[in-house]
């Protein structure tokens, strides 16, 4: 019989990419953000595709990524 890994040690090493698409969304980016960087598996890349907001939304997510090195902006 032939033993299977479990998750932990199957995915422990992958990196997860996270796109999130970005257009006038000042009123739920904090709690999108926050709820991705707080994740207890770490090993993400976080893309933010900024379309042309016209709010503050381009604004959040440069703060973001200045905190958090896996975040990346593509505007």
């Amino acid at each position: 019989m032939q033993k299977t890994k479990s998750n932990s040690n199957e995915y422990g090493n992958k990196i997860v990419g996270i796109i999130i698409p970005i257009y006038n969304v000042e009123k739920y980016l904090n709690e999108c953000l926050d709820s991705i960087v707080n994740q207890t598996y770490t090993n993400l890349e976080i893309l933010l595709i900024n379309d042309g907001s016209t709010d503050s939304s381009l604004q959040i997510a440069k703060e973001y990524a200045q905190k958090d090195s896996r975040i990346t902006i593509i505007d």
